[in-house]
């Protein structure tokens, strides 16, 4: 069976690691510069130097037995405390290793599905051509295929649009899912800030906050990772990067940095989940996983991306 998977972050990582243990065929096809999708690193440039702050997933929990021993195997630390988990020497280290030896088409944004007596289509663009001429640039697009199923595990609103001409019976079932969004604020300082390593408070804008040098194996910086809440970061979805940024470092109690940078991640917590580990469409070839699909945790996007690939096996 020849699949195609439709992101790389964790979920669709996982799945493809399991096919592939399996001995079937496929083929990733994602978004970004490099797989993760919400576990990210952005880099910073101060000076001659460049520094990488984990400006997505901040660290991981691990009740799964599974993903504790993904974690052990591929060297995350405690980090702030021992509940917690983070990669070394960035998050971005974690998708990085599941990468491996999978084929991956990096920048790559899915416009559409096809359907054909072969098996699916997959209608892909530049993502960075879609993202300046959106919602799609008057350009023909490049054909991958025919797969024999296909597994989406984008954020709910982005796989509905892909699902809604061929299957809208899985479309209404994401319906319910909910995100909230998070701006994030990234910012270095000349001097220490007299501030704990880790920060959230009870109220106003902010709602995570961390000094990411203080994780095991980062870079000696004054390095800060600042996280609106839902509620904020909604309310001020369409602000100006530069504007969001000074509330933010307001917020903080910060001076002006030596460096900055934004995030706008308009599908960042599931705030409501779908309440099942996957969706598999055998009928059809077409399946669903990911984070919305069970918590609002990095975890369960792996916990969902294995369980699809078992439906899909079995």
């Amino acid at each position: 069976m020849s699949i195609a998977i439709i992101g790389a972050g964790l979920a669709g990582l996982a799945c493809a690691a399991r096919l592939r243990e399996a001995g079937r065929e496929v083929r990733l096809f994602d978004k970004g510069r490099a797989p993760g999708g919400r576990i990210g690193t952005k880099r910073l440039e101060v000076g001659d130097r460049t520094l990488r702050l984990d400006h997505g997933a901040q660290y991981f929990t691990a009740r799964d037995p599974a993903f504790a021993a993904l974690l052990e195997q591929t060297g995350a630390q405690h980090w702030p405390d021992a509940e917690r988990f983070v990669p070394v020497p960035a998050m971005s280290a974690l998708p990085r290793a599941m990468a491996e030896g999978l084929d991956i088409a990096q920048g790559r944004h899915v416009t559409a599905l096809e359907p054909t007596a072969g098996g699916w289509l997959l209608h892909h663009l530049p993502a960075g051509l879609v993202r300046a001429q959106a919602p799609f640039p008057e350009m023909e697009p490049d054909v991958d295929g025919p797969f024999e199923a296909v597994a989406i595990t984008a954020p709910a609103p982005q796989a509905a649009l892909l699902l809604t001409p061929h299957a809208p019976q899985l479309t209404q079932m994401l319906d319910g899912v909910v995100y909230g969004p998070c701006w994030t604020w990234l910012a270095v300082f000349a001097e220490r800030l007299d501030l704990p390593d880790t920060l959230r408070p009870n109220d106003g804008p902010i709602g995570w906050a961390a000094r990411d040098a203080s994780k095991p194996g980062r870079e000696a910086a004054e390095s800060w990772v600042v996280q609106a809440t839902p509620a904020w970061s909604r309310a001020h979805l369409e602000d100006p990067a530069a504007a969001v940024a000074a509330l933010l470092r307001e917020a903080l109690g910060a001076p002006l940095p030596l460096a900055e940078a934004t995030q706008r991640w308009r599908y960042s917590l599931v705030e409501q989940a779908l309440g099942q580990p996957c969706v598999w469409d055998g009928s059809r070839g077409l399946g669903l996983a990911g984070d919305f699909c069970l918590a609002g945790r990095a975890e369960a996007a792996f916990i969902s991306g294995r369980a699809l690939a078992e439906a899909m096996l079995y």
